[in-house]
């Protein structure tokens, strides 16, 4: 079979890598893919820019054109903003099964004030928040209740629309720069109370359509948990980030934790998809904070989280595209998961100055020889291929520019080995945190 896999980022040289290790697996079509997918095993780009029949198209348009041209059996969808724009409306009118939320269930992360009043209407353990549209309210509200306390735009905002105040004087900068510098997005703020706690990722697979709610078959399967280091520098220090580093799973997640997850925020999650009718069959990532009194969601997103990906895929002991067939077909309650033992650790190399002003367009030299002797793969995010080079080059192109993800069977080992593979990896200005799954290092405090 051949599949589509929608993205250019590292999350989506993960789900191209997984898919094509499936022996059904014929080819992975990448739009536009990176320099990563360029060169992975039975994958290959088209890039829309790129080709003339192509370059005047919406992407929604673009990924329908090549789903028909290409034959391909399904499509899974990496990023947030072609769902909340309705791809996966268009692709599964044209017939292409499609992993992803339609719009409607995509709304979850293109709003975050609808998500609160989501996780309020079904009772989804969260933090408890109010929502703004007037500046001079916003700002009353923050005065009242003091800080520390958390002030997010309600639009998409790739990563830059979340901020928390340990102060009064940063509640109301990050209210006045919210909302001069983030247009649309930053015209509703949401403002949350502060958690204390240890934040942890839990990604899902679900199938939600009116017919498998009827028969009582809609479902979310959790996978491991993991967790993401969003903090710049080692020790959780520094301005926030798309994310340095994931590891999974977490052994200071207790199953009693898991089990709380699924009582108070899983399956109300579930409740909420079946009684507003949404048409999801996905991925659903849970941004959980575990706090004294159990975990609570901080956030909805609506595909597979990342860095977060490149550390949980990995563990997968199945086939994939499996998965993603059962969630299109309604079958994802049957679908058993079976889950390796060990760990997974992902750091994550960055250009320098991210996530401010960075350059682009830096050679990037990969010692396959040092990465295959840690026995890690190198999954790209921010790099693509320089084609003025007499030979292929790979260059930056991002902020976040690969990770390098190892398993082992103890965290030691895994986190030795990941740390090893990122000494073949070089490029000017490159950056990385040496502490990815350490002891306090993505503590909230």
């Amino acid at each position: 079979m051949k599949v589509l896999v929608i993205g250019s980022g590292g999350r989506e040289h993960t789900i191209a890598w997984r898919l094509a290790q499936s022996n059904r697996v014929s080819e992975v079509i990448c739009v536009p893919g990176n320099g990563g997918t360029a060169h992975e095993s039975k994958c290959k780009n088209i890039n829309p820019k790129d080709n003339p029949a192509l370059q005047n198209l919406s992407l929604n348009e673009a990924a329908v054109n090549v789903a028909l041209s290409e034959k391909v059996d399904f499509a899974v969808i990496g990023p947030e903003d072609p769902l909340a724009e309705g791809i996966a409306d268009s692709l599964w009118n044209a017939g292409i099964p499609t992993v992803g939320p339609k719009a409607k269930g995509a709304a979850l992360e293109a709003s975050k004030d609808l998500s609160k009043i989501f996780m309020k209407k079904y009772g989804v353990a969260c933090a408890d928040s109010e929502t703004f549209t007037d500046k001079s309210s916003a700002l009353e509200y923050i005065r009242q209740k003091g800080a520390p306390i958390v002030i997010k735009a309600d639009g998409l905002a790739a990563g830059k629309g979340v901020v928390v105040a340990k102060t009064l004087e940063e509640a109301e900068n990050a209210v006045e720069e919210l909302t001069a510098n983030l247009g649309e997005a930053g015209k509703k703020l949401v403002i949350e109370e502060y958690l204390q706690g240890v934040e942890i990722s839990v990604l899902a697979a679900v199938s939600v359509t009116e017919e498998s709610a009827a028969k009582g078959t809609a479902c979310i399967k959790a996978f491991l948990p993991a967790r993401d280091h969003k903090r710049l520098l080692d020790g959780a220090q520094g301005p926030n980030t798309g994310g340095m580093g994931a590891v999974c799973p977490l052994s200071d997640v207790t199953p009693e934790t898991m089990a709380a997850f699924e009582k108070n925020i899983l399956q109300p999650t579930l409740k909420g998809l079946v009684a507003e009718k949404m048409d999801y069959r996905g991925f659903i990532f849970f941004g959980l904070m575990i706090t004294k009194d159990g975990p609570k969601a901080l956030e909805y997103n609506v595909r597979l989280g990342d860095p977060e990906t490149q550390a949980v895929l990995p563990m997968m002991d199945f086939d994939f595209s499996e998965l993603c067939e059962a969630i299109t077909n309604g079958t994802l309650n049957k679908f058993e998961m079976k889950w390796k033992s060990g760990f997974q650790v992902a750091p994550v190399a960055v250009s320098g100055g991210y996530p401010l002003k960075y350059a682009k367009g830096k050679v990037i030299t990969l010692s396959n020889s040092v990465i295959d002797a840690a026995g890690a793969k190198v999954f790209i995010a921010g790099a693509i291929e320089d084609r003025r080079a007499k030979t292929p080059t790979l260059i930056t192109s991002g902020g976040r520019v690969l990770a390098c993800s190892a398993h082992g069977d103890s965290f030691d080992e895994a986190w030795k080995k990941a740390y090893e593979a990122l000494g073949g990896v070089n490029f000017e200005g490159m950056f990385f945190r040496k502490d990815i799954g350490l002891p306090g290092a993505a503590e909230s405090n």
